[in-house]
């Protein structure tokens, strides 16, 4: 028995004629707090200033997509950006540098330090045991 794979699975369905539910509801609720800006005998300059960015949020909403990801989605990182405290500090306190002292005096100097990356890590092992093998070897005095 065979079965078929879904293959566009990304790809959201086509609901209300050419749009899908999330613009369908994007645009009704951009066009109903049009209506109901005008609905409430404000001016007209006054509801087509405040309608007018609406709706064009609505339309961005619903029809465009930044890097191919919806627009929701890029309004939301752009507010947790701007909201968000990202000022960071490192201060080394007077303690911990302490610490670190009596440790640095109280390790052996013969330990090969590996390092974090690999090829770093290789070239200065490389280079300690040069320098193990080059205090070992015994010098002829003349």
């Amino acid at each position: 028995m065979r079965f078929e794979i879904p293959q566009y699975i990304e790809i959201e369905d086509k609901i209300f004629g050419p749009f899908t539910w999330r613009q369908f509801v994007y645009l009704i609720g951009g066009g109903l707090f049009a209506v109901a800006l005008y609905l409430l005998s404000l001016p007209f300059i006054v509801t087509v200033i405040i309608g007018l960015p609406v709706v064009g949020l609505a339309s961005a909403l619903a029809f465009y997509p930044i890097n191919n990801r919806p627009f929701s989605l890029f309004l939301e990182s752009v507010i947790t950006y701007f909201t968000k405290h990202h000022l960071y500090i490192w201060r080394r306190s007077a303690q911990t540098s302490a610490e670190e002292t009596e440790v640095e005096k109280s390790a052996p100097q013969s330990e090969v330090d590996v390092g974090s990356s690999l090829s770093g890590g290789i070239a200065n092992l490389s280079h300690q045991l040069e320098i193990s093998s080059l205090e070992e070897v015994p010098v002829d005095e003349r």
